[in-house]
């Protein structure tokens, strides 16, 4: 039975701080395939249409990037400035939403809202007698459901959390739905400020998804831009094109723990942040700003290409992964890219952009939003537990009524 289609607004803010991406999608749910979980019960999993009606990206005003980022990598801060900067996210969420409805003159009737993600721990440890887990994505859904008048999603990651998950990724959900293939398996590549993939066996079911965090994206090869050369970002990987790998830094790196760790796992600014930058930097000793920028750009293609050589290749032999489908920020760096695409050659895959199958590279983690919204409103679940290792499927996010 054919359900009304539903204009549904989702809204991201990646690690790297730099703004918002709004995507207005249509979603519609046709007829239902019936799957049983990894609990054995039977649970019937929607298949979609989804279409980009249209995706805009605001940047942030210079001042809330910076108390954003000081917050994020804060040892203390103010309580009062932490509250007034989830109204001003809400705020600006809001003004980031009207502005892409009048553009493509398109009204959502749903706002799925990720919010800005400020710490993200996927580990358990010991805090006040308790051993918990934690997450805080701020923006408030509230104020974005009162200025734009139609209900909000927003907070996603505690309930994956609160099922023994870790939170993330949640984009698979979406990978899933539209890159799955009856004869080839992929990778589908999110490369922003973290770098995360997720592996779909020909055929899978959404069982077999194999979904973690590779490591650093952006965010490292950012940081030292910004140092070196006072830019936020190396602008179509100009300046790392300049420079020469340093194989010796990235080896030592490489054996950092968190590559070798098995998935189920999540990475953060906790990770990779200005402490990591800085210390990316020290091992380089004395080599060109150039070099040390060829080198961090080089990190990231080299730790994509090692998680999918230690984990996603080694699965099932009729999994035949041959296509990586890279999205994100990433995508716009030609140097990255081509590091990225030799690093697959030997194991024998072919790089391409999520562009070339309809969805554009910067649209879709927004768009994962809004399908997690809509899944949410009509009260389905839509973590994938063998993504974030979950011990059972959960309904996502928090509702906020305009």
């Amino acid at each position: 039975m054919r359900r009304k289609d539903m204009i549904v607004a989702g809204v991201m803010s990646g690690t790297s701080a730099d703004g918002i991406d709004v995507a207005l999608v249509k979603i519609g749910a046709f007829s239902r395939n019936f799957r049983k979980s990894v609990h054995g019960r039977g649970q019937e999993y929607p298949r979609h249409t989804i279409a980009l009606l249209g995706h805009a990206q605001f940047s942030y005003p210079a001042k809330v990037r910076a108390a954003v980022l000081q917050a994020m990598n804060a040892g203390s801060a103010s309580v009062a400035d932490l509250a007034r900067l989830n109204f001003v996210l809400g705020e600006l969420y809001a003004d980031a939403v009207l502005a892409t409805q009048r553009r493509f003159r398109a009204s959502a009737e749903l706002v799925g809202c990720h919010g800005q993600t400020l710490y993200h721990q996927g580990r358990a440890k010991p805090h006040l007698g308790k051993r918990v887990v934690a997450t805080w994505q701020t923006g408030e859904g509230a104020i974005l459901a009162a200025r734009v008048g139609v209900p909000v999603v927003s907070d996603f990651r505690p309930a994956d959390m609160a099922a023994g998950g870790k939170g993330a990724p949640l984009v698979p959900f979406l990978d899933y739905l539209l890159f799955r293939d009856s004869k080839v398996g992929r990778v589908v590549q999110n490369i922003g400020g973290i770098a995360n993939l997720t592996a779909i066996p020909a055929r899978a079911s959404p069982e077999q998804v194999l979904a973690f965090d590779t490591g650093p994206g952006n965010m490292v090869i950012d940081a030292l831009s910004e140092e070196f050369f006072s830019q936020p970002f190396d602008r179509g990987g100009k300046l790392a094109a300049r420079g020469q790998v340093l194989e010796s830094v990235l080896a030592r790196v490489m054996r950092r723990s968190f590559f070798r760790a098995a998935p189920p796992k999540s990475a953060g600014r906790e990770e990779f942040g200005w402490e990591f930058a800085r210390d990316f930097r020290r091992r380089c000793g004395r080599a060109a700003a150039e070099d040390v920028l060829a080198t961090a750009t080089a990190l990231t293609a080299w730790s994509i290409a090692d998680a999918v050589k230690r984990f996603v290749l080694p699965g099932p032999r009729q999994s035949r992964f041959t296509e990586m489908i890279v999205s994100g920020g990433g995508t716009k760096n030609p140097t990255l890219m081509g590091m990225l695409r030799d690093s697959l050659v030997p194991l024998g895959m072919e790089l391409r952009l999520s562009d070339e199958l309809g969805l554009p590279s910067q649209a879709k983690e927004a768009a994962a939003f809004a399908v997690l919204a809509y899944e949410t409103w009509n009260r389905r679940a839509s973590n994938i537990p063998s993504a974030t290792g979950a011990k059972r499927e959960a309904i996502l996010g928090k509702l906020s009524y305009g």
